[in-house]
């Protein structure tokens, strides 16, 4: 069984390796127990894939090994504080705790900067850059209505 730190120092390692290798500087791993589940670095540019940061591919990586959607009483070492989207898929995926290297500030300072999505969420929907437009709303509320009447739906 590792520790917190032990397992935070491969993070790191990795982190390190990936931008030796030409990716970016960030990577991390889902461990349960002080075990080691799966790694993730981010692969953003290498894939061209904006949802190919190391925490995204490390529960990828960690459901599919687990094969179950939810990673439960599993924590998250991360060389960087999740952005907005990682935070967001770290709760879908309910990991129980999250260690982190640097902060987005730190991240900032080097270019990676998220602050800006954060500003977003808080704002309303029309007072934001991007338009956000509702679109035949009834219609689409079927397929909710439908997986609703659904004895075997998979609650997430």
């Amino acid at each position: 069984m590792q520790s917190h730190e032990e397992i935070m120092q491969q993070a790191i390692r990795l982190s390190i390796e990936n931008v030796e290798r030409g990716g970016g500087p960030f990577a991390a791993i889902i461990a349960r127990e002080g075990e080691i589940l799966a790694t993730g670095v981010n692969t953003v540019a290498d894939d061209n894939d904006p949802t190919a940061h190391a925490e995204v591919n490390a529960i990828r990586a960690a459901t599919g090994k687990l094969e179950n959607f939810h990673l439960d009483n599993c924590i998250l070492y991360t060389t960087c504080e999740p952005c907005p989207m990682c935070l967001g898929a770290v709760y879908w995926a309910g990991l129980s705790e999250i260690y982190y290297g640097n902060s987005r500030e730190d991240a900032a300072r080097y270019g990676f900067q998220d602050e800006h999505i954060y500003e977003e969420m808080e704002r309303p929907l029309d007072r934001r850059q991007m338009s956000f437009s509702q679109l035949l709303g009834a219609q689409a509320l079927e397929a909710f209505k439908l997986w609703d009447q659904k004895s075997d739906k998979i609650i997430y």
